[in-house]
């Protein structure tokens, strides 16, 4: 038996890094069918991509989801900053796979707006080789961050996450984080925008913010290198999934926890659009 979900939305997948929990991704697709999936950005990490490491896990991944694809799921292939080169074949699609740079969902009478959200990091923009390199940095961090909770398990420890520490501890990270979130918001309402959608900072969240009398949902998807989170839409409502390896027996049965902020929604069109700068993908909503 398979959990049936309406929508399903990942994100900062990062195929093709030593980072990347694909066994634990596979075990979670293969316990869904849903009608479709998005994946928010940064699926395949094409900026640390090299032959030599692309283990047969995260080429199963992409197998399934191709599969789902046939069997009638609606894949939807966000852009992101680290899979920016198929940005030049953004509107591109083939029966049921369709790579966007952004989409506008409707779901009954909310309007979602649903991007990666690099447009945002002013390092991207403007020195892309720096967020080269620190994007390095945070996979040999993990590598590290694996190393070592290798030992701490097999001394009875419990896992923890040096990223996750770092950017706790970090008042600078912190204040990223919320002045990405900030600024979503604030464009989405600006653009009378129900909802907004991103990944990016690897930070799942569901908030609801007030600008003015206009009310926006932020949501972000996190990601399947620390957090190990999606969004999933069912039944009217969104909520947080986050991977737990002992729901999975071996029959690839799973449990989800839910974030207990709901927000009811109905029905679905896609309106895809494309963004190449910062102004354009701003014109573009008009």
């Amino acid at each position: 038996m398979k959990r049936e979900l309406d929508i399903v939305i990942i994100s900062d997948v990062h195929l093709g890094t030593y980072g990347c929990h694909a066994r634990e991704l596979l075990a979670y697709l293969k316990s869904i069918k849903t009608e479709t999936l998005i994946l928010n950005g940064d699926f395949i990490d094409i900026w640390q991509f090299r032959k030599s490491y692309f283990p047969r896990e995260h080429m199963q991944v992409v197998q399934h989801i191709l599969r789902m694809a046939a069997k009638g799921t609606k894949v939807y292939y966000i852009t992101g900053n680290h899979d920016d080169a198929l940005r030049r074949y953004s509107d591109f699609s083939s029966g049921n796979i369709h790579l966007r740079d952004k989409l506008v969902l409707q779901l009954k009478d909310k309007r979602y707006w649903i991007f990666h959200g690099d447009i945002f990091d002013a390092s991207i923009q403007y020195s892309p080789w720096i967020a080269k390199l620190g994007g390095k940095g945070y996979d040999y961090l993990i590598i590290l961050n694996r190393l070592i909770n290798k030992i701490r398990v097999l001394l009875g420890m419990s896992k923890m996450s040096f990223a996750k520490k770092v950017k706790a501890s970090v008042k600078e990270a912190i204040k990223v984080i919320g002045d990405f979130e900030k600024t979503a918001i604030d464009l989405a309402a600006s653009q009378s925008y129900d909802y907004v959608v991103c990944g990016h900072i690897h930070q799942p969240q569901m908030k609801s913010v007030h600008v003015g009398e206009h009310k926006v949902i932020y949501m972000n998807s996190g990601d399947w290198v620390e957090n190990l989170t999606a969004l999933e839409y069912n039944w009217g409502s969104w909520s947080i999934y986050e991977y737990d390896e002992s729901h999975y027996p071996a029959e690839g049965l799973a449990k989800a926890k839910k974030d207990p902020n709901r927000n009811k929604a109905l029905d679905e069109e896609f309106l895809p659009e494309k963004k190449l700068s910062f102004d354009a993908f701003m014109r573009s909503n008009d």
